[in-house]
């Protein structure tokens, strides 16, 4: 019977956890996309900090530590939840922490001359993360149905909730590869990339805020989704995925400007 119980618990857990993030294959593209707009200055100091492995090659590194109690302090970073028509400054701040104070306090030890280099390793790989997380609107969504995560819906006859559609359901149904996806990108003028990294963390979280309520009104409890939801939806999940790896690279330049 214990271990019954234990299994049920352990199944739980591993359902959540995979409902927290965008896809492995999401991540990566964010990271791919990053390294094609980094500084040479940037490019150096990272590849120092990560002896040689690529950005998309730690992009999932916030994700993957989450089996270890050891850092479950840091599980509240994921997300950031803003009731619609409040913005991050209005809202009262977790006592755990949230996506936003996780940001600044990555650049922060990254930064600090005095931070160790396996600090700043660390909080490097969690940055780059960090950020991909930020461009999933149901990173940004509402409490009380976590992000998303308790919207029960179908996904091609199968169970799934509103949350993992836009972290893995429609990514994985594409069935392109990170590299694939990364590349598949029209070249930017230098205008349009400065546009795409205009503005400050905040306005990006308020980006994917008002990109969370219209994603909150485009499903019903229950309902069963295929070709037609992707259709209408797969386009911007592309741009928050270009987004998110433009402005990573923003940030990764500002840090080590």
């Amino acid at each position: 019977m214990k271990n019954i119980l234990f299994l049920l618990v352990l199944a739980t857990n591993i359902t959540f956890a995979n409902d927290m993030f965008w896809s492995k294959t999401g991540h990566r593209v964010v990271g791919e996309v990053a390294e094609q707009h980094l500084t040479k200055k940037a490019k150096k100091a990272i590849n120092d900090l990560l002896g040689g492995e690529s950005l998309a090659a730690v992009a999932n590194f916030g994700d993957e530590i989450k089996s270890d109690r050891t850092y479950r302090k840091f599980s509240a970073w994921h997300y950031v939840n803003i009731p619609f028509g409040k913005t991050y400054d209005e809202i009262e701040k977790s006592e755990y922490g949230d996506l936003v104070q996780g940001v600044n306090t990555c650049v922060e030890i990254i930064k600090d001359k005095n931070s160790s280099k396996e600090d700043k390793a660390f909080y490097l790989k969690f940055l780059v993360h960090l950020i991909g997380d930020l461009h999933q609107p149901m990173h940004v969504g509402r409490a009380e149905d976590k992000g998303g995560n308790d919207i029960q819906l179908q996904w091609f006859g199968n169970g799934t909730n509103l949350h993992r559609v836009w972290d893995s359901n429609m990514i994985d149904e594409n069935g392109m590869s990170f590299t694939e996806l990364a590349t598949e990108y029209p070249k930017m003028s230098k205008e349009q990339v400065k546009f795409l990294q205009s503005g400050t963390l905040l306005d990006w979280v308020e980006e994917s805020h008002l990109l969370a309520e219209k994603v909150y009104a485009s499903v019903e409890v229950g309902e069963k989704l295929s070709y037609r939801y992707s259709y209408d939806w797969w386009h911007t999940v592309e741009d928050q995925l270009q987004k998110g790896g433009v402005r990573l690279a923003a940030v990764l330049n500002d840090t080590f400007k």
